[in-house]
């Protein structure tokens, strides 16, 4: 089976998309190829995603903030946005959906992490509904 192509997109591409990203990977494994981008990429992975991720056992350090530019021009499955409104491009996908989930870049920890179990569920579910 053709792993489902998967985009996730918030405006810096440091925190939501990236942990978007390596959930899908988490839990869609071989079924799924994951890819993360920002309308306005900040260049760097937020430490805090880093150290929250870390404490499910995933290395987000590896990753690195990207623009929708760097990712790969193809039809995806689903293109997931995340508060980039406006400001996303028009990618080719099969499926659009936009999730409305705060920026957790000013958050302490504890609300963090609420943010961050909430992306872990919906992409459990947007695998699910392939």
């Amino acid at each position: 089976m053709t792993p489902k192509k998967l985009l996730f997109v918030c405006i810096e591409n440091s925190n939501r998309s990236q942990m978007s990203q390596a959930f899908a990977r988490i839990l869609g494994g071989d079924a799924v190829e994951a890819y993360s981008a920002g309308s306005r990429p900040s260049g760097i992975v937020n430490p805090k995603a880093i150290a929250s991720m870390k404490e499910l056992g995933y290395d987000l350090s590896v990753h690195d903030s990207k623009s929708l530019d760097d990712i790969p021009d193809v039809e995806y499955d689903a293109v997931v946005t995340m508060g980039c409104g406006d400001a996303c491009p028009f990618v080719k996908a099969k499926r659009r959906e936009d999730w409305q989930i705060p920026d957790p870049k000013p958050l302490e920890p504890e609300e963090f992490r609420k943010v961050r179990d909430l992306i872990r569920d919906k992409v459990g579910a947007l695998i699910a509904s392939f």
